[in-house]
């Protein structure tokens, strides 16, 4: 083992090409550098594209394979050919550098475009480097170090099904690395839900990390040689907000521009407050008072987690014109149960109860496809729960992604949609990030929350205790309700 500091063996290699080292460079050198020295073995390196970050990771794994010959480095990345392309770079590396000259070995086959061996000592069967994209199989091999380069790119990142994949293949990590070995994760988050993301119960919980983003605290460019603000702002008006976001400044957001933006939804944790009093019934949310209330079910028989979802939701509108989606409710029920009670009927008491507890006087089926039985099915429900309300059912003309787009458009751009605590804790949220017009994708609680939105308002709200006898309570809307004159009064 030698003692050559890193940031030595880059100033060596900079010096040979001609190259300068900047401050950025200097900041990256310098953490891995005291990372490795304190055995620290669990890192995240984040910076902006075209920084340079790749480049000094293969100094970085030159520089290991310079102090110990026997050491064994696996690149992932989101395909071979990437992965490629970092050990090609490491290869070049011992090749000019001067410290390095002696590593390569005498014999061609040693020395290939996806794997090389150093001259070492040790007898081991995996070479000093490996390239492998990370959909590989991985069996058998073992590494020293991990390096897991761009990983996260959109093809394996934009949709949630590529995303979990993309974490169980990552996962495979630690059945390769050796005891104590190390693993380094390069790159810039490319979706809102990234591996990258910092914070607890993320999914590099507990690595140490380093996040470069192109503009410091103080809104200035951390290599302002090579990206003074004339280019930045080029970039940022050729990229587009949300690329340059997530590339330049290291925000995980969705590079495609969507439709709807969750981001745009106004949080609230309150709750429904229903009030009688002189006869009259008021209903508040968060201090408001609600006028009125629209509810929405998109039904469906499939098994619990295929195929379509069933979805309930209820929106209410406040005397100030805002709308508040107050809950989404994804309706499972259970096969084991299907001989006793059917799977509509399991999914008809829930609805039941869904509106009794949301003080609702009606609630609309969509009736395409399987929700044509339903209506029938849900008011004996309705009824045996000893709820009043009215029961619609509602068939869909216009296509799917036109409802959405009808629905959420205006409201959100106005700022005028709620969504309580509870919604966001739904798949709903992922479904309003995820969706795009003519792309296949999940869109069941959008197609419940959109019916809402472009019903006409229910305001008619009436409601009983379970089981008992059906008790009409005063409507909560203002108006809702007439009103009798005294007129045995002399003029």
């Amino acid at each position: 083992m030698t003692d050559v500091a890193f940031l030595e063996f880059v100033q060596v290699w900079n010096d040979r090409q001609n190259l300068s080292s900047p401050d950025l460079h200097r900041q990256i050198v310098d953490w891995l550098a005291e990372n490795w020295a304190r055995g620290r073995r669990e890192l995240l390196l984040m910076a902006f594209r075209n920084s340079g970050k790749s480049t000094l990771v293969g100094l970085f794994c030159a520089w290991l394979l310079y102090r110990n010959s026997d050491l064994r480095i696996m690149v992932l990345a989101a395909d071979l050919a990437l992965a490629r392309k970092m050990v090609r770079n490491v290869k070049r590396i011992i090749e000019r550098h001067p410290l390095t000259a002696d590593m390569k070995p005498g014999r061609a086959d040693q020395w290939a475009a996806d794997q090389f061996t150093v001259n070492r000592d040790a007898e081991l069967r995996d070479p000093s480097m490996l390239a492998r994209g990370v959909e590989a199989n991985l069996t058998g091999s073992r590494a020293d170090v991990v390096i897991c380069d761009d990983v996260e790119v959109p093809n394996t990142c934009n949709t949630a099904p590529k995303r979990e994949d993309l974490r169980q293949r990552l996962d495979e990590i630690d059945y390769v690395m050796v005891p104590g070995g190390t693993q380094l994760y390069v790159g810039t988050p490319h979706t809102f839900d990234t591996i990258y993301a910092a914070g607890e119960e993320t999914y590099l919980t507990g690595f140490e990390r380093l996040e470069l983003p192109l503009l410091d605290e103080h809104g200035n460019s951390r290599w302002p040689e090579r990206f003074p603000a004339d280019r930045i702002e080029a970039i940022r008006k050729r990229s587009g907000p949300n690329k340059f976001a997530s590339q330049m400044l290291l925000q995980p957001m969705d590079l495609a521009d969507g439709r709807l933006n969750p981001d745009r939804l106004r949080l609230y944790n309150a709750e429904l407050e229903y009030r009688e009093g002189n006869g009259e019934a008021v209903l508040m949310l968060a201090g408001r008072r609600l006028v009125s209330a629209s509810c929405w079910w998109d039904p469906s028989y499939g098994s619990p987690g295929k195929g379509d979802g069933s979805v309930i939701a209820v929106v209410y509108t406040d005397d100030h014109g805002d709308y508040w989606l107050h809950r989404v409710a994804y309706l499972t029920h259970d096969s084991a149960l299907a001989e006793a009670q059917a799977e509509a009927i399991q999914m008809c008491v829930q609805v039941a109860r869904f509106v009794g507890d949301h003080y609702l006087a009606s609630v609309t089926i969509e009736t395409n496809g399987v929700g044509g039985l339903l209506p029938g099915l849900l008011r004996r429900e309705l009824e045996t729960a000893g709820v009043v309300a009215g029961v619609v059912g509602k068939a869909s003309h216009v296509a799917k992604d036109q409802r959405i787009i009808d629905a959420f458009d205006a409201v959100l751009a106005a700022g005028m949609l709620h969504a309580h605590h509870s919604v966001w804790e739904t798949p709903f949220i992922a479904e309003m990030r995820e969706w795009r017009p003519a792309v296949s994708c999940r869109d069941d609680g959008l197609d419940a929350v959109s019916g809402c939105l472009l019903s006409e308002p229910v305001r008619l709200p009436k409601r009983a205790p379970p089981g008992g006898d059906p008790v009409r309570r005063p409507p909560w809307r203002p108006g809702g309700q007439g009103f009798k004159a005294r007129s045995d009064f002399d003029v």
